[in-house]
């Protein structure tokens, strides 16, 4: 279990370590499909999603939610999680290798606590955001 996070230890700019995926890949998809229970054609069908007007399947975007809170819980307590609000602006097509990141943008105090919000994004390896957006955590 990773240390809780206290004021002390939180600065504004401070950065999460980044969470790099390997490569997005049918597998994958099909994994998270079956873990999820959430198997839309778009995503594991290739002959669907041409019949879409789409290249080839790819990624959900609660799987490139799911990597952000990741990299969010591997820096602090699940228990320190004030809000997470999430954007999809992009698709996360088979090949693209993912990375999630954050920065402390604010620390303040709210409902008795210190808290700190951190801006989140997911994107590919050309730099390409997937998922932009925030959390708030409390600060011990």
């Amino acid at each position: 279990m990773n240390k809780s996070l206290s004021h002390a230890d939180v600065k504004v700019g401070d950065t999460l370590p980044a969470l790099t995926l390997p490569a997005i890949g049918r597998t994958t998809l099909a994994l998270y499909a079956g873990a999820s229970g959430d198997h839309n054609p778009i995503h594991i069908d290739i002959d669907f999603a041409r019949r879409s007007r789409m290249p080839d399947v790819f990624a959900h975007g609660m799987l490139s939610a799911a990597y952000v809170a990741r990299a969010l819980t591997d820096w602090a307590p699940q228990r320190q999680l004030r809000s997470l609000a999430l954007r999809f602006t992009g698709i996360t097509h088979l090949g693209h290798r993912p990375t999630c990141s954050g920065r402390v943008t604010e620390t303040f105090e709210a409902g008795g606590e210190r808290r700190a919000r951190v801006e989140l994004r997911c994107a590919n390896q050309y730099g390409e955001d997937k998922i932009v957006g925030e959390a708030v955590l409390a600060l011990d």
